[in-house]
């Protein structure tokens, strides 16, 4: 046999492997006896392991003293807060569409089906969520939890698990689709639930301690810490009229309706929403004002639902060039587009196109700000308005009523019931405008409004006012105004055609 193959056989192998478990076991035997020889010389006090804060010079000392005061406070608010939050499951019925076989055959490209319109049968179905609510009252045994709209508002049964895990069946004691919030209520014998402390909102600045509580993905009384990145957010999903803190704390599905507090365990926000790109939390949450909600949490024990301000008043923002031809700033200021007849706004005495500058004294920074603030004021109320017509400023009171669906939805009564911007707006392509025209863009006409009735549509260039020429929007409103007139109608320029509008009587 070759000395290489001697190298690669098993004998050879075996040999060295006892050879090196030989030298291994005597290397460690040595250590092992020098080791303890040297433990026996050395002191007993050198042997103990001080800790790295024993150790520390002093400065470092201090500064780890002071994060543990910190950390004392986050377990603070974590004990305080936890109780307070709850676990909100709900079940949904809905309603499915069920696939049709006929469905597959050419003619459903063409015809719609006679059942539902959409060619589908529709199955009924339930299905689950998951979310968080904040204890807000205890009234005896009923304990009244605050929560989102979208967490229980369509909910068929309800189920709130307690930071003890004890489950009990709740109920919707009202919703509102505006702000996105819900109360619902259980039943608990016991005489001291844990109700959550509702801290001031208009205090919280950037960069506060923000800590999230709640439940993601089913992960009860969960607590995440971070800063308050900004306030008054707006654009919030589905409409709701919300301003918003914005927070990096991690907010994940399930947190909804859970509590944003302060580093002294007060509710400052309800957790709402997240913008994110994964469906997880990126640092962009979202969380509703607690002062926005405190007059609805009473609304809803006693009236059942959200019981808002109304002036009647049809609301859009002013985007730079038409404030320009007005002489408002878009950003401190909303214009009356459209006013109901017959409402508290009339009766006071605005007019449309009046610019709203402040209301009971406070400056108007957005279009979701005014809601809020008309929505707030209790009917009886006279509010005091600031308004901008014709080049000047003057106070307007008006006499808050209660809002009613009926009353805002009735478009009828909606004046002149259209929006108009400048032909310098800038999502308007000037090379598509027709040359040398001069007026106001229609961006939008409301329904059965008397725009409509006489013959307006959306992207129509009015030209003309009751036989006038207007060459601006505070010309626009200037002559729909005009008390002289009796009727209101347009000259209009459509797809590059002249057209006169049918005329609307004032009453």
């Amino acid at each position: 046999m070759s000395f290489v193959k001697k190298l690669y056989s098993r004998n050879f192998f075996i040999l060295n492997l006892i050879l090196v478990g030989v030298l291994l076991g005597a290397g460690l035997t040595y250590l092992g006896v020098s080791r303890g020889a040297r433990s026996a010389a050395l002191p007993s006090a050198v042997l103990r392991a001080e800790s790295p804060a024993e150790s520390a010079p002093a400065d470092v000392k201090a500064a780890l003293a002071e994060a543990e005061a910190v950390q004392d406070a986050f377990r603070y608010v974590a004990d305080k807060v936890q109780p307070s939050v709850v676990e909100v499951n709900v079940v949904e019925k809905a309603q499915a569409p069920q696939a049709n076989p006929q469905d597959q055959l050419p003619w459903r490209f063409f015809f719609n089906s006679p059942d539902d319109g959409s060619g589908q049968q529709q199955q009924p179905y339930t299905e689950k969520g998951l979310g968080s609510g904040i204890i807000v009252r205890q009234d005896g045994k009923t304990v009244y939890v605050l929560t989102n709209n979208h967490v229980a508002g369509s909910a068929s049964d309800i189920t709130v698990i307690t930071h003890d895990e004890k489950e009990y069946k709740a109920t919707l004691v009202g919703k509102d689709e505006r702000k996105d919030i819900a109360l619902i209520k259980f039943q608990s014998e016991s005489p001291d639930v844990a109700v959550a402390s509702l801290g001031d909102s208009s205090g919280v600045r950037v960069g506060d301690w923000a800590i999230a509580i709640g439940s993601p993905l089913g992960l009860v009384s969960s607590v995440t810490t971070g800063t308050v990145s900004a306030v008054n957010r707006s654009g919030g999903p589905d409409g709701n009229i919300n301003d918003f803190i914005q927070t990096d704390a991690s907010i994940n599905k399930g947190n909804s309706g859970g509590a944003l507090v302060n580093i002294r365990g007060e509710v400052i926000g309800m957790n709402t929403w997240i913008a994110s790109s994964t469906g997880g939390s990126i640092g962009l949450g979202f969380a509703i004002p607690i002062n926005n909600v405190k007059k609805a949490i009473d609304d809803f024990i006693t009236k059942g639902k959200v019981e808002y301000g109304w002036m009647g008043i049809g609301l859009d923002a002013l985007d730079k060039a038409s404030a320009d031809e007005i002489g408002a700033d878009p950003k401190k200021a909303v214009i009356a587009a459209s006013v109901f007849k017959s409402s508290p706004a009339e009766k006071g005495g605005v007019l449309p196109g009046d610019v709203i500058l402040k209301v009971n004294g406070e400056e108007i920074k957005g279009m979701e700000q005014l809601q809020r603030i008309v929505g707030d004021l209790p009917a009886g109320k006279t509010a005091s308005l600031l308004v901008l017509r014709d080049g000047k400023q003057q106070p307007v009171g008006v006499d808050i009523e209660v809002r009613k669906d009926s009353a805002a939805a009735n478009d009828g009564n909606y004046f002149p019931g259209l929006i108009v911007r400048s032909l310098k707006f800038d999502d308007l392509d000037p090379d598509k405008l027709p040359k040398g025209v001069k007026g106001v863009f229609v961006l939008s006409v409301a329904d059965k409004s008397p725009s409509s009735v006489v013959g307006v549509k959306a992207q129509d260039i009015i030209t003309e006012v009751n036989d006038k020429p207007i060459s601006s929007v505070k010309d626009f409103y200037s002559a729909v105004n005009d008390a002289s007139a009796k009727k209101l109608a347009f000259t209009v320029n459509r797809d590059g055609e002249t057209i006169s509008t049918l005329a609307y009587v004032k009453k």
